[in-house]
């Protein structure tokens, strides 16, 4: 029983790590993609939306190896700073960070681009700022599309399962999250088990979107009187 509550433990740690890092790169990026004319627009969106294309395994092999010591950046990392990613928490952590990455800027892009053009000019006029416009006028108008994609990136990190396993293996209290735990039990023939992390999974993840829908709901309510 400690192992399936300290699995669990690190699955939220990791999709919760994760999100922060994801919202905290993700909304510049959003941003400057939805106001940007840059002829390489196209480049950096097909590079952000890959992961929604790619098998988990491939994306997982070639984090495997270009985070490994024998790599380049790998052999960098570990020599000069003493970090090894693979197979650890914080190799994780990036894998999760690159895959999940569209599910966290697409929404917020879409919600930038789904302003009215006038309202940061507005703000321009008053005096204000970019940041203050950005964090003061246009993210509070895109309330829904920023807890779209918190949402989406929490869920989709404690779902990975290819690119976790390609990059951390199978190690209890470091590596072993709940999708993994769950392949492990089936694969031992421990359905009991396996059933409760899956059981578990599903609750959780129907109360995250119930949530979401119900403060939406309400936004929109408020929004319109």
């Amino acid at each position: 029983m400690d192992m399936f509550y300290e699995t669990l433990s690190l699955t939220l740690h990791l999709a919760f790590t994760a999100t922060c890092i994801l919202l905290m790169i993700g909304i510049p990026m959003a941003y400057w993609l939805s106001r940007t004319q840059s002829a390489w627009k196209p480049f950096f969106e097909a590079v952000i939306s890959l992961p929604l294309v790619l098998p988990p395994t491939v994306l997982g092999f070639y984090l495997l190896l270009a985070l490994s010591p024998n790599s380049a950046l790998g052999n960098f990392l570990a020599t000069r700073f003493g970090i090894q990613l693979i197979f650890s928490f914080e190799g994780l952590i990036v894998g999760s960070v690159i895959y999940s990455l569209p599910f966290m800027v697409q929404p917020i892009q879409s919600g930038f681009e789904n302003l009215p053009k006038n309202l940061a000019e507005a703000a321009y006029v008053l005096g204000k700022s970019r940041w203050v416009t950005l964090f003061r006028v246009l993210l509070p108008n895109i309330k829904p599309s920023i807890i779209t994609a918190i949402v989406l990136t929490f869920a989709h990190t404690i779902g990975e399962f290819g690119v976790i396993l390609m990059i951390g293996g199978n190690i209890p209290g470091e590596t072993r999250v709940a999708s993994i735990a769950i392949y492990d039990e089936v694969e031992a023939m421990n359905y009991d088990t396996a059933n409760q992390y899956a059981l578990v999974l599903v609750i959780f993840s129907f109360l995250i979107l119930f949530m979401v829908y119900a403060l939406n709901k309400k936004y929109f309510h408020i929004k319109g009187r």
